[in-house]
């Protein structure tokens, strides 16, 4: 939706008025064009003096068409009280009055705002009403049709551009709102997300540091009695040390909830992949796992990540897709973990897609490790595919 400045609205107010006032230097012309030549389409004695008096009082007072539509409105009186000021003795002309009045009356319903936009075109049949049976040349059956025909003809262009732009700038707004809503809505899941993985990252890490604690101990212990177990004792601190400072350089990034209450627990990784899939086959979803190159030891972090990607990725089959069974694809290369889950689909419903905080979330833990995560159609089906970049323990 395009947003109004006060320079943007005073540069639409300017045009607005160049071209009202174009319309009403038009009609003028044309109007005293249509007297003094004289065309046919003038009928009656009047005074041309007087019927051009007549046509720039009125379309002068319709150049505030858009502005002020009331003082528009007013142009309705001018030629009443010029009949009056003649006897009732004027010209009856096609553009220097009916022209003007329907175009008085497409702006009054295309433009005026509260009551205004039903009583002004309400007066100017009224008008036309009035002029038909009070002036001879405009009572024969013809002349009523025509006149009425094309007054409710500019009436219902008006009132139907108006109910157009009106329902435009509606889904405009719409539109608006639900970019705005999804947009928050994003933000939120980010920010979630980011917390969660916080919290996992703080559950590894002290995990990591009460292992340590407990080798370190043990090799305090017996470094007198047996200096080979110390020494494997403090190579496990070590390892685990490195793995757990690698984990705090991450988790400083992260937003942490102070008032979680998880236990110290380590979280699942690759190895928890069969207790999933047997969940998952538990609930009648058939899963096939296949695991290609030499799983090398991961840290914490990275086996965490390994497993929420595929837990994502098939609570979004299940929750997105018609298909009973998907395939997972574990292949460890060199130097990168690459990670696909396809389903045969159909999606359910019209896509695939739902609200993406699941997708979120991949994108959040593999940006973290410097990874890449895609998610796309194929065919029916869908794939999720996540790059990993392999570090290794130790």
């Amino acid at each position: 939706m395009t947003i109004r400045t006060p320079a943007r609205a005073a540069r639409m107010t300017r045009g607005n008025w160049a071209v009202d006032l174009g319309i009403a230097l038009l009609l003028i012309v044309v109007g005293l064009v249509e007297v003094w030549l004289p065309m046919e389409s003038v009928y009656g004695d009047g005074s041309a003096v007087i019927s051009t008096l007549g046509i720039v009082v009125f379309n002068v007072l319709l150049s505030q068409r858009r502005a002020r539509p009331w003082i528009a409105l007013s142009s309705l009186l001018v030629w009443p009280v010029l009949g009056l000021s003649q006897g009732g003795n004027l010209q009856v002309m096609f553009f220097g009055q009916l022209v003007p009045l329907m175009v008085l009356v497409f702006s009054v319903a295309r433009f005026a705002q509260g009551p205004l936009r039903w009583i002004g075109p309400l007066c100017g049949i009224v008008f036309v009403a009035v002029a038909d049976l009070f002036m001879p040349l405009l009572r024969s059956p013809n002349e009523l049709i025509f006149h009425w025909g094309n007054i409710v003809l500019a009436f219902l262009l008006g009132l139907a551009l108006r109910i157009s732009a009106e329902r435009a700038a509606a889904e405009a707004v719409r539109a608006t709102l639900a970019e705005s809503t999804a947009r928050e809505q994003a933000l939120v899941a980010v920010s979630e997300e980011r917390a969660r993985i916080a919290r996992e990252l703080h559950d590894i890490v002290a995990h990591s540091v009460s292992v340590m604690v407990v080798q370190a101990g043990a090799a305090e212990q017996m470094v007198a009695d047996d200096p080979a177990y110390a020494r494997r004792a403090l190579g496990t601190i070590r390892t685990t040390g490195s793995g757990a400072l690698a984990e705090m350089r991450r988790l400083v990034t992260m937003l942490r909830d102070p008032e979680s209450d998880a236990d110290l627990a380590p979280q699942p990784g690759v190895d928890s992949l069969t207790d999933l899939i047997r969940a998952a086959e538990g609930a009648g979803f058939h899963v096939e796992l296949k695991v290609t190159g030499e799983r090398p030891d991961l840290p914490a972090g990275l086996d965490l990540t390994v497993y929420r990607i595929v837990q994502e990725a098939l609570t979004n089959v299940r929750r997105h897709s018609l298909a009973r069974q998907a395939q997972v694809e574990l292949d460890f290369g060199s130097e990168a973990l690459e990670i696909v889950v396809t389903d045969p689909g159909p999606a359910r419903g019209s896509a695939h897609g739902g609200s993406g905080h699941g997708l979120v979330g991949m994108r959040e833990r593999v940006a973290l490790f410097g990874g890449r995560v895609s998610a796309e159609a194929t065919g029916d089906g869908f794939e999720v595919r996540a790059v990993l970049p392999l570090e290794r323990v130790g």
